[in-house]
């Protein structure tokens, strides 16, 4: 965030890595972890933010004053305060931003950005370029970045959220083409991410600046799928991870929630025993059902699918791996074909 330049949010991909603040990441990280931002941490940081958008409201019209300014210097403090120990912000170095933000939110460039505005109001606008509003316009670079930041994040994961979950429980492999087909089943009306198809955006090898924090978030998340790199839920802590191959990994590595050995998710995971693992959400039976859910709901939302045929065809779906849990040679055997989506339509049709 280097706001005397004015590149006030900047990622650099190379293959598959992505640079943020001069440390380098597998791409998809920075998104991954801004969908574990909580919500009840942007409520605040949205409510933070009412004080800079009155304040960016009333400069943009030459009529701040000193209160304005100081509450939306305090309130932008406050979210860098809150958001310090937050991936992906606590990438950044907190002392650094909160120099920049006493140094930018100073009566000095206040007046700058006032006289700037008083410059474009009497029609100079060669004047408005000249070197000597420098500070105005790092000002007005600043402040929407920082009033737009809780709107941004919950932009974001509105539909990111939706987004990483399909992809949790998608029937397609973890693999860029498998992500792709993911990509176009949930944004249908979007073009795709493959790479004949890249009119959506070419980020790879590129280093892009964007105006917001929802804009880099997706991207970089965007970016990642490219290369194999995608979100995944741990059903232990419930937080997001990255996994950076094909493999179905389950578990995170980090510390387990309320686990007095200070275990790892993935080693809690790992000694669970198979009735406690059939009784899992991520049960591989259960998946199943899931997915077919899922894609059953897609094709009703696309008015491709009857509603009532799409509820009759889950309720099969559920007495099958209600079945399937409790008679293993069934579940090894004709369980997860009866699951097809063509099979179950066909079934609920002979019905």
């Amino acid at each position: 965030m280097d706001v005397v330049q004015h590149q006030i949010l900047s990622l650099d991909f190379w293959q598959d890595t992505v640079s943020y603040e001069g440390k380098n990441f597998p791409s998809g990280t920075i998104g991954c972890d801004a969908l574990n931002i909580p919500a009840a941490l942007i409520k605040q940081i949205t409510e933070l933010c009412g004080s800079l958008n009155l304040f960016m409201g009333a400069m943009q019209l030459g009529m701040a004053n000193a209160e304005l300014f100081t509450s939306a210097r305090e309130s932008a403090l406050q979210i860098v305060h809150k958001l310090k120990d937050i991936p992906p912000f606590s990438y950044l170095e907190e002392k650094r931003i909160t120099a920049h933000i006493q140094k930018v939110f100073s009566n000095e460039y206040l007046e700058n950005a006032m006289a700037y505005a008083q410059s474009l109001a009497s029609g100079n606008l060669m004047n408005a370029l000249d070197p000597q509003y420098q500070k105005a316009l790092t000002l007005l670079r600043v402040v929407p970045v920082l009033a737009h930041l809780g709107y941004s994040l919950e932009q974001f994961q509105d539909t990111m959220l939706q987004f990483a979950e399909s992809l949790n429980t998608a029937e397609q492999e973890r693999s860029p083409s498998g992500y792709a087909a993911s990509f176009g089943d949930f944004f249908s009306s979007n073009p795709s991410l493959s790479e004949e198809d890249g009119s959506w955006m070419s980020l790879t090898n590129a280093s892009v600046q964007y105006v917001s924090f929802v804009g880099m978030f997706r991207s970089d998340l965007f970016e990642g799928l490219c290369v194999g790199h995608a979100p995944k839920k741990c059903p232990i802590c419930g937080r997001w991870f990255l996994t950076t191959n094909a493999r179905h990994t389950k578990y995170c590595g980090n510390l387990a929630p309320g686990d007095k050995l200070h275990r790892t998710c993935r080693q809690i995971g790992n000694l669970q025993g198979r009735s406690q693992r059939e009784l899992a959400a991520d049960h591989p039976i259960k998946q199943i059902y899931e997915r077919r859910c899922n894609t059953i709901n897609r094709y009703v939302k696309r008015g491709t699918l009857d509603a009532d045929i799409a509820k009759r065809m889950k309720k099969l779906a559920k007495d099958k791996m209600l079945r399937a849990l409790s008679n293993v040679s069934y579940a090894k055997g004709c369980y997860e074909s009866e699951m097809e989506q063509e099979s179950l339509l066909r079934e609920v049709k002979q019905k």
